[in-house]
């Protein structure tokens, strides 16, 4: 089934037209067009209808997402987000929506259901603390991937993780893949928030993620209220997202892990 055909099928309108997106290393996307001009994308995932819930229940904390129109097997339908910007346009806003999103808290840390990135596996479980959650869901669960040295310097930083991460921070709602390409933008203002892979957590984790590739000024990082010595934890909470970039991509990226890892000691 393709793009338009599933359109058809879900909402009971004609496409008139199809355009593929670019970007979306592990996904595909269209743009379609229904029959009386009105438009939407289309988004082709294994874990398309576990978007759908991560984009619902960021819309719900008031920060803005895509409304989602439908969602059955590896198909999204969701409405278009017109945008004429990018995120170092909109830093005051992104504050003020992250502050929305993290709001929301839950009793625990992780997600009701795992996620994927590709082959790489999102393991969400529940765990009773902050460090075990990070170290068993987080970093032990890449050691059969990586190389032996890389493999045990893993280990060693997640048996000590307790010396280094809060126990019990705010479990809270985590965009989870926060770039700036995830980020889409329109006059000055954050037009919607995409892309997610949420889950309950640190705050920390999406400003980890959202520096990775992105910088952020400094403004920006002090309105966001952060806890003493975030600075300190951000390796930490890298060395997440560039281990999944290891797995995904390749060993360029291997040189960015040790970096990360020395930055903490390790």
């Amino acid at each position: 089934m393709n793009a338009a055909e599933a359109a058809e099928r879900l909402l009971g309108r004609q496409v008139a037209a199809t355009r593929r997106l670019g970007g979306g290393d592990l996904s595909a996307v269209f743009r379609l067009t229904l029959r009386g001009g009105e438009a939407l994308i289309a988004k082709q995932a294994a874990n398309a209808v576990a978007e759908a819930a991560m984009l619902r229940a960021i819309g719900a904390t008031g920060a803005p997402a895509p409304e989602v129109l439908a969602a059955e097997g590896e198909w999204l339908l969701m409405e278009a987000i017109e945008t004429d910007g990018a995120v170092g346009d909109a830093w005051p806003d992104l504050a003020h929506m992250l502050g929305r999103l993290h709001a929301a808290t839950a009793p625990d840390y992780g997600w009701p259901t795992e996620h994927d990135f590709g082959p790489v596996r999102i393991e969400n479980r529940p765990a009773p603390d902050w460090p075990l959650f990070w170290a068993e869901r987080r970093l032990l669960c890449h050691l059969p991937f990586l190389s032996p040295d890389l493999g045990r310097r893993i280990a060693r930083l997640a048996d000590r993780l307790a010396d280094h991460l809060p126990a019990r921070p705010a479990a809270a709602l985590l965009h989870g893949d926060l770039w700036g390409g995830n980020v889409l933008v329109a006059g000055k203002r954050v037009a919607a928030l995409i892309d997610p892979a949420c889950y309950h957590g640190d705050r920390e984790v999406d400003v980890a993620m959202l520096t990775l590739f992105d910088r952020p000024p400094r403004f920006f990082l002090e309105s966001l209220g952060l806890d003493s010595g975030w600075p300190e934890r951000q390796p930490i909470y890298r060395l997440w997202p560039l281990l999944v970039h290891l797995r995904l991509f390749g060993d360029s990226y291997a040189n960015f892990v040790e970096t990360a890892l020395r930055a903490v000691g390790f």
